[in-house]
């Protein structure tokens, strides 16, 4: 216990957490390439996901069928910054800024999605890291939303008083 705070207050991350940044990485790498079966690999049967507005997604099953629809007609890339990662037995947790991009395949426009990410981690008698919880609170992207803002007040004002 004191070797790891130590390490921790000197920079360096014990083995658990490095397993876990990797996890992040996997997730995003396999999201990028349409690999389901990676995705659901890292993550347990019973995992729920939290998004503002939305039901939780409970479970593997759920969330494959969720993920499976949407690459059905959008490519999606993620990336995360990782915040600060931290385990306490075998359980872990992971604070990511996010990036997401849901690109239509029929070519229309890309969204743009930013925000932070907290995901709990369990350890598996196998040793491998799978996500048991995350709450996801990606929003648009706010420059997005001002070039929307701008567009629709430059075509409101082109129509002229009364439309």
């Amino acid at each position: 216990m004191m070797g790891r705070m130590l390490g921790r207050m000197m920079g360096r991350e014990t083995a658990d957490e490095t397993a876990i940044r990797k996890a992040v990485e996997t997730w995003h790498r396999a999201t990028a390439d349409s690999d389901l079966a990676t995705v659901l690999g890292l993550m347990a049967e019973d995992a729920v996901f939290l998004a503002p507005g939305r039901p939780p997604v409970r479970g593997r099953a759920n969330f494959a069928q969720a993920l499976t629809e949407v690459l059905k007609t959008h490519t999606v890339r993620s990336s995360g910054e990782v915040r600060e990662v931290r385990v306490s037995g075998d359980l872990g947790y992971c604070w990511t800024e996010l990036t997401v991009t849901a690109t239509p395949l029929d070519g229309s426009a890309a969204k743009l999605q930013r925000g932070p990410a907290l995901s709990i981690f369990r350890k598996e008698s196998s040793g491998a890291w799978v996500l048991i919880r995350d709450a996801n609170m990606i929003v648009a992207d706010a420059a997005e939303l001002e070039l929307k803002v701008d567009n629709l007040e430059r075509e409101l004002m082109a129509d002229g008083p009364g439309g």
